[in-house]
């Protein structure tokens, strides 16, 4: 069955139909968050990919499948998932096409060229009670990687003519809208995804480009009724799960 929430999973891997994922010796673990914005986020005629925070690769082997010439790279401070990303893309079918960098995407440079399509699921936690776990505190708040910093490295890093895509909680939705825009940076896409059709949305993708443009809006419900997926999920996911 699909994840159902970003948790950890006493399962050392997820298999999908056309790679596996070991997150093992990740702090965050294949969640929905990740699928949906590995399997949303606009990658038509994309050259260079970023992934930034890309934990176990999950998001960059989901872009390397639905994107046959792209080059991807993923980034991430934490060496262990690094290590783990690593042995993932090796073992799929796109690792001469992928590379896992273990570094602070703030403190990489645009010499090292841009990227038409950047793609993040960040940390979004606000609160500073530490988690136990260092590195899973690292993957979830934000003062790992705030939304300016993320925002700034974007702006460095995206083309003139590129997008970048990020999953957020719904009610982070304002606050990193009104950062996006401080860098120019401009609602494109927006997703509401709901769990079920009478609940409130929790979580939103967005898509931003570097120009002004009509900003379209939709919703995602993931689940018609209890356990059962809704026919947009199916179809957003299908290439991805076995059991869909």
């Amino acid at each position: 069955m699909p994840p159902k929430k970003q948790e950890t999973m006493s399962n050392p891997y997820f298999q999908f139909k056309q790679f596996t994922i070991y997150h093992d010796q990740c702090a965050m673990k294949v969640g929905t968050d990740g699928t949906l914005l590995g399997a949303w986020t606009p990658v038509e005629a994309a050259h260079r990919i970023l992934d930034i925070g890309t934990g176990s690769g999950l998001i960059a082997l989901m872009l390397a499948q639905r994107s046959p010439s792209a080059r991807i790279t993923g980034i991430d401070i934490d060496e262990a998932a690094i290590r783990q990303a690593r042995s993932n893309a090796a073992a799929s079918p796109w690792g001469q096409r992928i590379e896992m960098v273990c570094k602070d995407v703030c403190r990489l440079g645009a010499r090292q060229g841009r990227y038409d399509v950047v793609v993040s699921n960040p940390p979004y936690f606000v609160e500073r009670v530490a988690c136990p776990d260092a590195a899973r505190h690292a993957a979830r708040h934000t003062d790992s990687l705030s939304f300016e910093q993320l925002l700034l490295a974007v702006d460095n890093l995206l083309t003139e003519d590129g997008t970048f895509s990020v999953v957020l909680p719904a009610d982070a939705c304002n606050e990193f809208l009104a950062t996006a825009l401080h860098h120019q940076l401009y609602l494109h896409h927006q997703t509401w995804v709901h769990t079920r059709p009478a609940k409130p949305a929790k979580r939103v993708l967005m898509t931003f480009v570097r120009h002004p443009v009509a900003t379209q809006t939709d919703l995602l419900i993931i689940e018609s009724e209890a356990g059962v997926y809704s026919p947009e999920f199916i179809r957003l996911l299908k290439d991805f799960y076995i059991r869909l």
